[in-house]
């Protein structure tokens, strides 16, 4: 999936470089709604600049509740050379609506594209393309899926990712089937407390989505699920510094991965703001960078007898 293999940067993410002094602004909603995920993702890239040994001058910018033009216009400066930000998706389309003349890493998707504006995001279809992926390492070609009466809407997006996608006939089931056929797939979508009351589920061919996952909580034995790798491998150590920072459940240790990542794609625009491609591995997944577009394939698991084992 990843292709030209020769353009991996991961010297770049290593720290050490040497450019001349830039400011990155970072605008994120520190207050409001959004804070408390916000707070994640700045502590989380916050970490790994520090892990990064580069000394360039980081301003970070509240956006609640303020024009995004307003915030542009009184914080873009001489010396501003990166933007990281915004996080909310009618913030993005703001900021693409001004046409800031420098280099642009949102951290949400926005409904349009912008050739000096790069989108990157937790996006649904990302999970899906990796499921996908393991689904068709299955011979999966069917798909029978059971959700949890509340959640529709929340899995609606990727549901319909992973459908178009795989390309595989969906049935979607009242209750669990006590019998699968050979090539049936049973894609269990709720939450870890709905997982873990579910009776006389199949033994194979189970999959489910990150956040069924909890941290010291049980899932099904035999069932696969992708997930940020971050969680699941110790080689991030500025992960972990966030996380002794600020202990927080699963969700939000993947926004603290998500803004370290965000910090590494900071990282090599400073380096080279015209950059075109790079393929990293990041906290959140395998990142590829083509042009304006990041395509992130997170790590895919299953749970065994010996625990949880990367397939």
């Amino acid at each position: 999936m990843f292709k030209n293999k020769k353009n991996l940067l991961v010297l770049a993410l290593m720290g050490g470089m040497t450019y001349a002094q830039a400011e990155v602004l970072v605008i994120l909603p520190e207050s409001g709604p959004m804070a408390r995920a916000a707070s994640s993702i700045k502590l989380g890239f916050q970490s790994a600049y520090r892990a990064s040994g580069d000394k360039e001058p980081i301003k970070f910018v509240n956006s609640n509740q303020k024009k995004m033009a307003n915030v542009l216009k009184k914080n873009i400066t001489a010396k501003t050379r990166v933007i990281v930000g915004p996080l909310a998706r009618s913030d993005v389309d703001a900021l693409m609506k001004a046409k800031p003349k420098i280099r642009v890493l949102t951290l949400n998707e926005g409904s349009a594209q912008a050739g000096n504006i790069t989108q990157f995001s937790l996006a649904k279809k990302d999970d899906a393309q990796a499921l996908k992926s393991v689904l068709a390492a299955d011979k999966m070609n069917e798909l029978l899926v059971l959700r949890q009466t509340g959640s529709e809407i929340e899995h609606e997006l990727f549901l319909m990712s992973l459908v178009t996608q795989a390309e595989l006939p969906m049935q979607v089931l009242d209750a669990p089937p006590q019998k699968l056929k050979k090539h049936q797939a049973l894609l269990l979508l709720g939450n870890n407390e709905w997982l873990n009351q579910l009776q006389k589920l199949p033994s194979k061919h189970l999959y489910t989505l990150s956040n069924a996952i909890e941290e010291k909580q049980p899932i099904p034995k035999g069932i696969k699920f992708c997930d940020t790798p971050a969680l699941y491998r110790g080689q991030w150590g500025d992960m972990y510094s966030a996380y002794q920072q600020n202990p927080v459940s699963m969700p939000y240790q993947r926004l603290l991965a998500f803004g370290g990542d965000a910090w590494s794609i900071t990282q090599l625009y400073l380096q080279d703001p015209k950059m075109k491609s790079a393929v990293f591995e990041g906290r959140t997944g395998m990142i590829q960078i083509s042009g304006n577009q990041i395509q992130r394939l997170p790590k895919c698991y299953q749970n065994t007898t010996k625990g949880v084992v990367a397939i």
